[in-house]
Protein backbone atom coordinates (compact mmCIF):
# COMPACT_ATOMS: atom_id res chain seq x y z
CA UNK A 1 0.00 0.00 0.00
CA UNK A 2 1.58 3.25 -1.13
CA UNK A 3 -0.93 5.87 -0.09
CA UNK A 4 0.27 9.28 0.95
CA UNK A 5 -1.45 12.45 2.09
CA UNK A 6 -0.85 15.58 4.11
CA UNK A 7 -2.83 16.76 7.07
CA UNK A 8 -2.45 19.39 9.75
CA UNK A 9 -2.03 18.90 13.45
CA UNK A 10 -5.08 20.34 15.14
CA UNK A 11 -5.87 21.47 18.63
CA UNK A 12 -4.41 19.38 21.42
CA UNK A 13 -2.11 17.65 18.92
CA UNK A 14 -4.91 15.81 17.14
CA UNK A 15 -4.36 14.34 13.69
CA UNK A 16 -7.25 13.01 11.62
CA UNK A 17 -6.62 9.74 9.77
CA UNK A 18 -8.35 10.08 6.39
CA UNK A 19 -11.22 7.68 5.68
CA UNK A 20 -9.34 5.99 2.81
CA UNK A 21 -6.43 5.22 5.14
CA UNK A 22 -8.75 3.91 7.87
CA UNK A 23 -10.48 1.69 5.31
CA UNK A 24 -7.16 0.38 3.94
CA UNK A 25 -6.01 -0.50 7.46
CA UNK A 26 -9.45 -1.69 8.62
CA UNK A 27 -9.48 0.82 11.47
CA UNK A 28 -12.93 1.26 12.99
CA UNK A 29 -14.25 3.72 15.59
CA UNK A 30 -13.12 2.55 19.01
CA UNK A 31 -10.23 0.43 17.72
CA UNK A 32 -7.01 0.68 19.69
CA UNK A 33 -3.95 1.83 17.75
CA UNK A 34 -0.31 1.81 18.69
CA UNK A 35 1.91 4.83 18.05
CA UNK A 36 5.66 4.50 17.95
CA UNK A 37 8.62 6.50 16.73
CA UNK A 38 10.81 4.51 14.37
CA UNK A 39 13.59 5.92 12.19
CA UNK A 40 12.51 9.41 13.25
CA UNK A 41 8.99 8.82 11.88
CA UNK A 42 5.66 8.38 13.62
CA UNK A 43 4.23 4.93 12.87
CA UNK A 44 0.60 4.04 13.50
CA UNK A 45 -0.54 0.43 13.57
CA UNK A 46 -3.54 -1.40 14.89
CA UNK A 47 -3.28 -3.73 17.82
CA UNK A 48 -4.98 -6.39 15.61
CA UNK A 49 -2.23 -6.05 13.01
CA UNK A 50 0.58 -6.18 15.57
CA UNK A 51 -0.94 -9.27 17.19
CA UNK A 52 -1.35 -11.00 13.82
CA UNK A 53 2.27 -10.19 12.94
CA UNK A 54 3.51 -11.60 16.26
CA UNK A 55 1.44 -14.78 15.77
CA UNK A 56 2.87 -15.21 12.27
CA UNK A 57 6.44 -14.90 13.59
CA UNK A 58 5.78 -17.47 16.33
CA UNK A 59 4.34 -20.00 13.86
CA UNK A 60 7.88 -20.60 12.57
CA UNK A 61 8.77 -22.15 15.92
CA UNK A 62 5.59 -24.13 16.65
CA UNK A 63 4.63 -27.33 14.88
CA UNK A 64 1.22 -27.34 13.13
CA UNK A 65 -1.55 -28.66 15.35
CA UNK A 66 0.28 -27.85 18.58
CA UNK A 67 -1.93 -25.82 20.93
CA UNK A 68 0.14 -23.88 23.44
CA UNK A 69 -2.92 -22.73 25.39
CA UNK A 70 -3.93 -26.33 26.08
CA UNK A 71 -0.39 -27.20 27.11
CA UNK A 72 -0.30 -24.24 29.50
CA UNK A 73 -3.65 -25.21 31.04
CA UNK A 74 -2.44 -28.79 31.51
CA UNK A 75 0.78 -27.56 33.15
CA UNK A 76 -1.17 -25.28 35.50
CA UNK A 77 -3.55 -28.06 36.48
CA UNK A 78 -0.62 -30.39 37.17
CA UNK A 79 1.07 -27.74 39.30
CA UNK A 80 -2.18 -27.13 41.22
CA UNK A 81 -2.42 -30.85 42.04
CA UNK A 82 1.00 -30.70 43.67
CA UNK A 83 0.23 -27.68 45.86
Amino acid sequence: MDQQTRTRVGEKGRVVIPASFRAALDIKVGDEVELRIEDNELRVSTVKTRLARAQQRLRRFIKPGRLLAKELIAERREAARHE
